[in-house]
Parts: C-alpha cells; structure tokens; sequence
C-alpha cells in the first residue's frame, strides 16, 4: 500500500524553487482543455503578451517552452549555433559554464573569459574580448544565482547589436525580481523561467527574441516528417523537442502540431504573470529590493559577512560567508527539520563556503525574512557561532520601518 503525498509545510527561501502564489496553485486545479480548445488559445495569447511586460520588450516573439529554465537555455543556443560557430562565455560563476556545455555540445568553437565569482566583469573587458575572437554569438548570464552577483549589460549589448554579434542573456533569476530590459539593452535572446521570481512550480522556461533571430530560424525551419516531407532542410535545428522555428509556429496563428501542450502549466504560468503585472512590475521591484535591504541588515546586525562585491549584488540572492568552525551544512539542516526554513549552499569553489538566502517571487515576503533571520541566529547560536545575538530581528525591523 502507498501512502497519501502529504508534505511538510516550508518556508522556502532559496535562489529557486520558491514558494508558488496560492493563486497559482488554484488554477492549476482547473479542468484540462484540449491544447487547440479555443479557450485555451485564448489563454495562450494573453501569456505570450504577458511574458513581454517583465522582459521590457517589444519583440513580436515571446512564449513558454515545456521544460525547465536549462530547456529555454538550450533551445535559444542550438537554434542560433551550427557546428564551428565561434561563441563567447564571459563567465563569473557557476552557470556561464553551463551554457558553455551547451554550446560545446552543439559543436560549437566556445572561448571562455574567466574570472574569480566574488564579483562581476568591467563591460569594457568583454568588449575587448569581443574584438579579439570575433564570435557569432556572446552568452552571459544576467543574474549569477551561485554568487549572488549581477552583470551590466547596456554596454556589451550596444556593443554587440553595432556588430552583428547575436546577444543571449539568461535571465532566469533577475526576470520579474530586477530590473530586464531586452530591447533597451540589446538583447537579442532572452531566457527566464517559472519557479523563481514569477512564483511558479518549476516546468517552464519563457522567451524572447528579436527579428534578426527569427530569420536565422526560418533560414533553418524544417516541419516534422510525420507533418509533412516537403519541408527539409541541411540546417536545421539538430532537436526537435526544443526547435524554435517549430515552437513559434506552435504559439502563433500557424498553430502547427508540435506537441501536446502542459495546459496546467499555461494556466499557472498565466495566473502568475497575471499577479506580477497586478501587483505593477516596478512594485515589485521595490519589494524585493525593499526585503534584500532587511536581509542584507539583519546578516550584517549578526556580525556575518555578505559574500562578493556589494555594488553588484544581485537583489534576489545574498551569499553569506559561513564563519570559521561552523558547520554549514549542519546550520541548514536545523533550520529545515527543527524550523521548516530552507536556505541554500553553492557550487564549485564556493561550495562548502558560503550560504545563500534567496529572496524570490512570493517568498520574497515581510514575514519570510522575518522568519528566517530568527530561525537562522537561533540556529548559529545552537551550532556555536560567535554572533551578535538579538540584533537580526531588529535591524530588519529598523530597515522595513524607515520613512
């Protein structure tokens, strides 16, 4: 005999996933619709038109690919890249590598720029490095959830759209939680997803690209065979599933039959955009800048260090150093099973030193980072680190409460 899914209550406040809006969780409840149900086409339209407002967009192009944020990511790489186009990494933390692996798997020639994760590039540095290897392509990652740092992009995209270097931002953990502006900066792919700030079950990444893009994928459109045989072509997209020039003729008035629709997923994905933009995108904004500043004053309060170059830090992760003699690890499993609070480690050579508070989508709330600060300094303190005690709490009270 199975036993009934019942799971514990958490207060998530990791870089992703984060707490879904309740919204979100009712309409997923809703019944099914068949994926060409005009009433689902009709909640089709008004995501793709709601996908473009946290994008600062407005690309005729924008819709949601069934798959995880690493699904967007590889779609918008292998549509652009043939085998020996020369790409551009410009890499600071642990996911400029990752889109590197799906260049390189695409057959791509990547160069990578490298540099310590404790702080972002000088635009200029990546300008240079442009000139120097003369890519097709620069990717680069917007927000470094790994290091909670965050990467100027005006000058690089100018840089790029002046050159006729195509420019592709993840912008997973920045879109709907920091400023994104696609057509003012120069981009010319953008890739989000649901389970960060948009406050959405992880399942679906979101897109957006400009029409220079769109003729590269119709020059390597190919319709599926069982669709029909006149459609071939050398160039085209090496996977099916993640096919771009398909996946647009899917979402607009061409309606090919490229796959069966997660229709749940559209509902939430709807519900949540809808919330975003109810809310405003600016508010927004502000609130999570608003709750980072009390995250960043009660760490601070506790006598903790913030990891990485504050100038650039990103406002919806903060990385705290883990003090000398204190198991982290340890920490944060007190927090989950004695205080249903969940915070995140890192990867690569941060792994094992610093934590990450993540500061997302609904989670970013009053009484999360309330919450958090006090199970966190109770935990410290039960592991033996030598803190300021009772300060958390306060500081970000005094940060929440200045006029």
């Amino acid at each position: 005999m199975f036993n009934e899914i019942i799971t514990p209550i958490r207060t998530i406040m990791t870089p992703g996933p984060v707490e879904a809006h309740p919204n979100v969780l009712r309409v997923m409840g809703t019944p099914i619709l068949g994926q060409f149900d005009p009433a689902f086409l009709a909640i089709m339209d008004e995501v793709k038109e709601m996908i473009k407002i946290p994008f600062g967009t407005k690309n005729e192009q924008a819709f949601a690919i069934d798959g995880t944020s690493r699904s967007g990511l590889e779609a918008a790489l292998i549509g652009l890249i043939e085998p020996g186009d020369k790409v551009l990494i410009p890499a600071y933390g642990r996911f400029a590598y990752l889109l590197g692996e799906i260049c390189e798997r695409a057959k791509a020639q990547v160069t990578y720029l490298e540099k310590d994760w404790d702080s972002v590039f000088e635009q200029d540095a990546i300008i240079a490095e442009i000139k120097r290897v003369n890519p097709k392509i620069v990717a680069l990652v917007h927000g470094e959830t790994a290091n909670g740092q965050m990467q100027p992009l005006e000058k690089i995209g100018k840089f790029c759209q002046d050159n006729d270097v195509f420019f592709v931002v993840d912008t997973v953990a920045t879109y709907g939680g920091a400023p994104v502006k696609v057509d003012e900066w120069g981009i010319d792919i953008a890739i989000a997803g649901t389970q960060k700030c948009v406050s959405v079950p992880s399942g679906l990444s979101l897109i957006t690209y400009n029409d220079r893009v769109e003729k590269v994928l119709t020059a390597r459109y190919q319709k599926e065979l069982g669709l029909s045989k006149d459609f071939r072509n050398d160039r085209h997209i090496s996977s099916n599933y993640l096919d771009l020039s398909q996946l647009q003729r899917y979402w607009n008035k061409e309606r090919i039959n490229h796959h069966t629709e997660a229709t749940s997923m559209i509902y939430a994905l709807h519900e949540g955009l809808r919330m975003m933009i109810l809310e405003g995108i600016e508010n927004g904004y502000e609130r999570h800048s608003q709750n980072d500043r009390a995250i960043q004053a009660g760490i601070e309060a506790m006598g903790l260090a913030i990891f990485g170059d504050r100038t650039t830090k990103m406002p919806t992760v903060t990385p705290i150093l883990i003090p000398e003699g204190v198991d982290g690890d340890a920490v944060r499993n007190t927090l989950l099973h004695d205080f249903g609070v969940e915070i995140a480690s890192s990867f690569g050579p941060l792994q094992g030193k610093v934590w990450r508070i993540g500061n997302m989508g609904f989670s970013s709330r009053k009484e999360n980072v309330l919450h958090v600060l006090a199970a966190f300094e109770a935990a410290l303190l039960f592991h033996g680190a030598d803190i300021n005690r009772g300060e958390a709490v306060l500081a970000a009270l005094r940060e929440y409460n200045q006029k």
